[in-house]
């Protein structure tokens, strides 16, 4: 192992944890950053493996309310109707990812000029959601009925397209839905717990005989640089929002995807 390859590892470890959990597709920035820097793995792990830095920012940062709602879950109704919405949203992105999984790294991951054009066509997507005068129907994640968490949970599939954002989706849909923009991206905090998780462990019994020891080390580092800029993202995320909705986010994709374009076609 190289040391410009631990550099690589390290920055797109700090790509991974600023993008992860914020609707500009972290899978988009890596494989683009990657592409670039010609960084490459075997079967593009290292993607997916790092993100089980920006898992644990996230269990980190929300152990209290997760205790809580664990010591809760035998004598509040309401705390178990919470965990099955997240269980039920996150239902059709385990059932789809796993019968894709092929087809979506080996295919979907493979065209940079198609993850630039799903980056700009979702910025401005999200652009005109975030000036809709929508009004707010849920506003607490915990109320959530099951059948917009459901509904989220289809709509977080088209993720799997990358550039699309798995935040971006689930966050667009819950606001589209009836779901206000701090609950929408709390709600996708939540969500991510569990699809992060099973993304990270199918792709590791995919691919862990294709993993050397060089292999290892590289996701080490990407892994503590995820953790430390998720943790940062994850505290700040909500009160941005809050204040200055989803536009910026908006801008970037399309700022990212041009220049993109620009790369493909120069280099």
């Amino acid at each position: 192992m190289n040391e410009t390859t631990l550099v690589g590892a390290a920055l797109l470890g700090l790509i991974e944890g600023l993008t992860e959990f914020i609707p500009v597709s972290s899978t988009a920035h890596l494989l683009l950053a990657g592409h670039f820097l010609g960084f490459s793995s075997p079967g593009n792990s290292f993607e997916v493996l790092v993100q089980l830095g920006a898992i644990l920012a996230i269990l980190s940062v929300y152990f209290a309310r997760l205790w809580t709602l664990v010591t809760d879950l035998p004598s509040s109704a309401r705390a178990r109707r919470f965990v099955a919405a997240i269980l039920l949203a996150f239902a059709p992105a385990a059932v789809i990812g796993g019968l894709a999984h092929g087809f979506i790294k080996t295919v979907l991951f493979e065209s940079m000029t198609l993850i630039c054009v799903v980056l700009i066509i979702g910025g401005f997507v999200l652009l005109v959601i975030d000036r809709m005068p929508l009004r707010p129907k849920h506003t607490n994640v915990m109320d959530y009925p099951l059948s917009l968490a459901f509904k989220i949970g289809l709509i977080q599939c088209l993720a799997m397209v990358p550039g699309t954002s798995r935040s971006g989706a689930t966050i667009a849909g819950a606001l589209l839905l009836g779901a206000d923009k701090r609950s929408a991206a709390e709600f996708s905090f939540f969500l991510a717990m569990p699809t992060m998780v099973g993304a990270f462990t199918l792709d590791l019994y995919k691919n862990y005989d294709k993993l050397a020891a060089n292999d290892i080390a590289a996701i080490v580092v990407g892994f503590i640089m995820a953790f430390i800029a998720g943790v940062i993202v994850v505290r700040s995320l909500l009160d941005f929002v809050s204040r200055h909705g989803f536009a910026p986010f908006a801008w970037w994709r399309i700022a990212v995807g041009t220049l993109g374009l620009i790369g493909l076609w120069a280099f």
